[in-house]
């Protein structure tokens, strides 16, 4: 063989292993990957899942002196301690119809959906006299709400249809989520179809503490409602009076008859105060001889969050 072609396949064999061995050198010089962001994301994920998954505490307090002998039950649930305060535990849990503290939701979704407009709301009274003298007139959806107007809400409920409305209240876990007796037809306490529904002593039924955590999940945006949507609920539901120093309320009443007694009496919403929030509800069942009315449920409600927050 040539010397020149001896010398050429020298070359080339000395470029290649000169190749190899410094490419090998490479490969084991290299640093290890540092996983130690990644492992510190992941930790956090999992340690702030893990707190979301923590169940409430529940503390049963002892409020009845607040009831004066009424059989009822109260609520507060403070998302900052992750803690239900709760008098009388079985009837918190126990479910009844929600009667007009439903139109917190009726709002909700008829705002979210685009069935209304906050300044586009007004509907004509159809010339109907009813029994509250507030309802016989021409109505937007804040004085609707104020003033508790069933014709107004059984007309937007209407709107809203069965298909979303079932939808929404899937969403939110609204008690027992039973829409089926639309017209509410189950309420023997009247046979006037633009004053009956689902939602009044009728099909659908929510237990307080239902009552407060569907609540916290509209304001706490755990259930995915538009921003814009949420504030305009939340300043339907500010009450005209603000007698709390400090402190902001916003909810419901609520009330159902049976022949003519009260049966159910409601009020729930939330509280607010230097960037605190508290869900709550109270609820006031059938009592003889005693003073059951949605008015009263607000009383002792504004009462509980007064002591609680200040």
């Amino acid at each position: 063989m040539p010397k020149a072609d001896r010398l050429h396949k020298i070359c080339i064999f000395v470029f290649l292993f000169f190749v190899l061995i410094t490419g090998g050198c490479a490969e084991q010089s290299r640093a290890p990957e540092d996983n130690t962001g990644i492992e510190a994301q992941m930790s956090q994920e999992t340690g702030q899942a893990e707190e979301r998954d923590i169940e409430p505490k529940i503390e049963e307090v002892d409020w009845s002196g607040e009831f004066d002998g009424i059989n009822g039950a109260a609520v507060i649930y403070d998302s900052t301690e992750n803690r239900y305060r709760i008098y009388n535990r079985e009837l918190a849990q126990t479910r009844r119809s929600p009667c007009s503290t439903f139109k917190i939701i009726s709002s909700l979704v008829a705002l979210e959906h685009g069935i209304i407009e906050v300044d586009d709301s007004l509907r004509t009274w159809s010339g109907e006299t009813f029994w509250n003298a507030e309802w016989n007139r021409d109505m937007a959806i804040a004085d609707a709400f104020q003033a508790s107007c069933v014709w107004y809400f059984r007309e937007l409920v209407d709107e809203i249809g069965r298909s979303v409305m079932q939808e929404e209240l899937n969403r939110l876990s609204y008690g027992n989520c039973d829409i089926s007796d639309w017209e509410g037809r189950l309420n023997t306490n009247n046979n006037n179809p633009v004053l009956t529904g689902f939602w009044l002593e009728s099909s659908l039924l929510i237990s307080p503490k239902e009552q407060a955590e569907v609540v916290e999940r509209i304001f706490n945006n755990n259930a995915g409602y538009s921003e814009e949507a949420v504030n305009q609920l939340k300043e339907i539901m500010r009450l005209p009076e603000q007698n709390i120093t400090g402190v902001s309320v916003y909810g419901k009443t609520g009330m159902g008859k049976d022949c003519g007694i009260v049966v159910d009496a409601w009020f729930t919403g939330f509280a607010e105060t230097d960037g605190r929030r508290i869900s709550f509800c109270v609820y006031l069942g059938q009592t003889d001889n005693k003073n059951v009315s949605s008015a009263k449920a607000r009383e002792i409600a504004i009462h509980l969050v007064s002591e609680y927050l200040n």
